[in-house]
């Protein structure tokens, strides 16, 4: 299960800061059983954010998982870029987040995270708060061996 975490921050982007979320959500990852290949941090703009999904795709990694830009300000286009990689909605996964988000906080509402497939990898977005990638992985890590092996599949149920 060969997974990427991708932080987009344009501050930890340009140095300023630790990222504290992307190395949350790649422990959490690897606890779960994913092998974090790459971690990287770009900054708030749809062309890097698609170009570095685009890479960790054609690479064939099962999983890359975004932390931030996913609220409300204007720079927050993480969504957008992802939108635009994905073939085909996965929106569980977000709906999945996005609720359990709401049951801690009311501003969980407020989160425009996305999800979905692209050839044969699953993008999640994920908040860009660390407290909130605890509260919300949980969520999608029993997951994640059913779906690698989904994604991986040509068609049809698997022979028992």
């Amino acid at each position: 299960m060969e997974t990427a975490i991708l932080t987009v921050s344009t501050s930890l982007a340009r140095g300023e800061g630790e990222d504290v979320s992307g190395a949350r959500l790649a422990e959490l990852a690897a606890g779960a059983g994913a092998r974090v290949v790459a971690t990287d941090i770009v900054a708030d703009d749809v062309a890097e954010i698609e170009g570095r999904l685009r890479a960790h795709v054609d690479a064939g990694l099962a999983f890359v998982f975004t932390t931030g830009g996913t609220g409300l300000t204007p720079d927050d286009v993480t969504p957008e870029a992802t939108r635009t990689v994905i073939e085909r909605d996965a929106p569980g996964f977000a709906e999945a987040l996005r609720a359990e988000s709401i049951r801690h906080t009311p501003h969980g509402i407020l989160t425009r995270g996305v999800s979905g497939i692209a050839g044969r990898t699953l993008i999640v977005n994920f908040p860009g708060n660390p407290k909130a990638i605890d509260q919300l992985f949980p969520i999608l890590a029993p997951t994640l061996p059913h779906v690698a092996e989904t994604l991986r599949r040509d068609g049809g149920r698997p022979r028992n």
